[in-house]
Parts: structure tokens; C-alpha cells; sequence
């Protein structure tokens, strides 16, 4: 659902942009927002999950997922409207802070990289259906649709999850369950990480319009560097962590975390820009443009699940770099053949290999940097590779629009 509401609202953006008659500086804020509050929620959703119990933080999330798409719909102005996503992106950081953690909870280790590409075949379905999706409704019933979409499938969603999914603290052993074991919730390690990353993502999001120079850029940036070194010098001496940063000692666990920052800093931006090259350049409608996404989205369907299967047999290694040399040769390919007159074939082919690229790394190295952890540590962990992809996603979308 968060994937769908995702890829519809990019293509109803263009749409959005016109009808509040602003620019496209602007209208991204209602992407940017959104992933910001996903960004900075996402560790403490995560470790939150892990002492309390994912069901109870999950369904909270989508609660809020919910009545934010419904208060999207509504919103007679922009900034009302980026509001909301910034409070459904709070819901979103609870969903996902906790889905992934549950899926890998269930599963052997022996057969962790199966259950992450059947994940990552489940985002690549939602990223089908949220650019056709969105297309459709944006041509058929207008922009506010890709919102209202969302209400009647979060309820259904959550009557399913409260019948579907283990209560109580079923992803702690019975030891930690004990209120004397458990571990308290790192209010310092959350407070601290959550106004390091919104200084920061912050910064990078703005200093197109306001530049290097500007006093709000400096202090900004002095205060998300200083934030982030008293986040590590705080966890390095909590005796219950938020994040254990000692975690990156392990090699799988570092070179992991880079290589995926590193990977969605590269697809970002140009998954975002391409509704408007498509649009405005090459003249398709919203409807084309939904329907032309399917082809890339329908890769990582359909590879996602069989690498995740092969690299339990075969390892991570050979799949993750592969997987980014198809999508490096994919977006140098774009880089240097689009223009105006392109064929949108070109267009396809090359977001259907950098797709597959994609399906070929993520859940090896998602495995592999589950394996170098505890179960204990699996929803922050879990957390933090998807703190990944969105804080670049914050990154990457604001160099591009400047």
C-alpha cells in the first residue's frame, strides 16, 4: 500500500503542480516531506517494534497512513496538503519499520534471502500498480483520487493485520519478554538521530533556493553535524542503544549500508524526473505514463523472489555486483541518449534493466547484512536499510530539482 500511494502520487504530480499553480521546487516538498518524516522516524519505529511488539506499532501506522490519505484528499491548499504527507509519512515509518522485521522473523536464516525477495517482489507489484494506478485515477477522477484511494484498502488492510499478525512480543524470547530484562527505550539515542537526520536532509533540500551562504544553511548544517556527533558519542555509551553502533565493526554490516545508500543515491532522482520527462517532454498522458511503468516494475516482480532464493544457495556477491553494474550501464545510457526526440522504447528497455539490476541487489545485500546481526536486532536493523533508501531518496530528488 505505502509503495502504491508512492509511485500514484509522482505521476499525479505534474497534475498537483498545475492545478495550484506553483512550480516544481515546490510541489516536490510533497515527496521530500513525506520522506522526511519517514527518514527521521524510521529507527525509533524500529526499535520501538522490537521491544513492545511490531503488531501494536505496525497497525498503529497504519491507522495514521489512513486518515492522513483521507486528509490529503481534502486539503484546499499545497501547504495543507504537504501536511498531510508529512503525517502519513509518520504512520509509513511505523509500517515500515516493522513490516520487513515480522517477514524475516518467520523465516530460518537458511532461507532469509527467499523471504526478502519475496518482499521485494511484493514492493515491486505495488510499484506496478501505484504508477498505473495513479494514472488512471489522476485521467478518470483528478489528483485528489491517489488519496482517497488509500482509505477503503487501509481499513481492509487493518482488520486483516489484527486477525493476521502474532500479539504481544512475540519477536522477543520468552527471557526478554520479562519486564525486568527488557530493555527501555532509548528516548536520548531517538531524539538525537531524528533532529540530526531533519537538520540535515533539511539542509540538503533547501540550499538550491537559499545557497551555501544563507545564515539558516550554516546554522542548519552546524547543528545537524554537531546533532550527529552527540547521537554517536549518546549510543556508544547507552547501556540499551537505540542503534548499536559497534554493529559496524562488522564488515557485511558497513560495506552493506554503503553499497544500498550508495545505490538509491544513483535511482532516485531520475525515477522521480522521469513522470515529467514523459509528460512534459515526450507528451504522454497520465494514464500512458502508469501503463509504460508497468514493464520495469514487472522485473523486479519477477527477479526479486528467484535471487533471493539463489544467493541463500550461491551467496551475495556475485548478485549485488551485478545487480549494479546492470543499473550503472542502464542509467549511463539514459544519461547520454535522451533528449527530446527519444524513442520511449529506449526509454523502457533501459528502466526495465535497471529494475532487474536493482532486483538483483537489494535482497542479497539486505540478507547479507541480516546475517551479521542478532534476531533481537532485526527491526532496527531492518529499519535502517530503509533509512537508507529514503534519506538518499531526500538527497538525490533535491540535487535534481535544483
Amino acid at each position: 500500500m505505502t509503495v502504491v500511494d508512492h509511485g500514484s502520487v509522482i505521476i499525479a504530480l505534474p497534475e498537483i503542480e498545475s492545478h495550484f499553480s506553483t512550480d516544481l521546487p515546490t510541489v516536490q516538498w510533497i515527496i521530500l516531506g513525506y520522506a522526511l518524516a519517514i527518514s527521521v522516524l524510521l529507527l525509533p519505529m524500529g526499535r520501538l517494534g522490537d521491544l513492545v511488539g511490531r503488531k501494536q506499532v505496525y497497525i498503529g501506522g497504519l491507522v495514521i497512513f489512513v486518515l492522513a490519505a483521507a486528509l490529503a484528499g481534502t486539503s484546499p491548499s499545497l501547504n495543507l496538503l504537504i501536511g498531510a504527507k508529512v503525517l502519513q509519512g509518520v504512520g509509513s515509518a511505523m509500517i515500515q519499520g516493522n513490516g520487513m522485521a515480522t517477514i524475516i522473523s518467520v523465516f530460518s536464516g537458511e532461507e532469509r534471502g527467499k523471504a526478502l525477495g519475496f518482499h521485494l517482489s511484493v514492493v515491486g507489484t505495488g510499484a506496478i500498480a501505484g504508477p498505473a494506478l495513479g494514472g488512471i485515477l489522476v485521467s478518470a477522477l483528478g489528483w485528489r483520487s491517489v488519496f482517497f484511494v488509500n482509505v477503503p484498502i487501509g481499513l481492509i488492510t487493518i482488520a486483516v493485520s489484527l486477525l493476521v499478525l502474532a500479539g504481544g512480543t512475540a519477536n522477543r524470547s520468552p527471557r526478554e519478554s520479562s519486564s525486568l530484562d527488557r530493555p527501555s527505550f532509548d528516548w536520548g539515542g531517538a531524539l538525537l538521530s531524528a533532529f540530526a537526520l531533519l537538520a540535515l536532509l533539511l539542509v540538503v533540500g533547501n540550499l538550491n533556493r537559499m545557497g551555501w551562504d544563507s545564515p539558516a544553511i550554516l546554522i542548519g548544517a552546524l547543528t545537524g553535524v554537531s546533532s550527529l556527533g552527540v547521537f554517536i558519542w549518546w549510543e556508544l555509551r547507552s547501556a540499551a542503544p537505540m542503534l548499536d553502533l559497534r554493529l559496524f565493526r562488522r564488515k557485511l554490516v558497513a560495506l552493506g549500508i554503503a553499497a544500498g545508500w550508495i545505490a538509491f543515491l544513483g535511482t532516485s532522482a531520475a525515477r522521480f524526473m522521469m513522470p515529467f520527462y514523459l509528460q512534459r517532454v515526450l507528451e504522454y498522458s497520465p494514464r500512458d505514463i502508469g501503463l509504460l511503468m508497468i514493464p520495469p516494475a514487472l522485473c523486479m516482480v519477477i527477479v526479486g523472489p528467484v535471487t533471493g532464493q539463489l544467493s541463500d544457495r550461491f551467496g551475495w556477491r556475485p548478485f549485488t555486483f551485478s545487480g549494479l553494474a546492470l543499473s550503472a550501464v542502464a542509467w549511463f545510457v539514459l544519461a547520454t541518449r535522451l533528449s527530446e526526440t527519444s524513442s520511449v522504447a529506449l526509454v523502457i528497455a533501459m528502466l526495465m534493466l535497471q529494475s532487474t539490476g536493482t532486483a538483483l541487489f537489494n535482497s542479497p545485500n539486505n540478507s547479507s547484512i541480516m546475517s551479521a546481526v542478532e534476531r533481537s536486532s532485526y527491526g532496527v536493523m531492518s529499519s535502517l536499510t530503509q533509512l537508507v533508501r529514503n534519506s538518499a531518496n531526500v538527497i538525490s530528488v533535491a540535487v535534481a530539482t535544483a
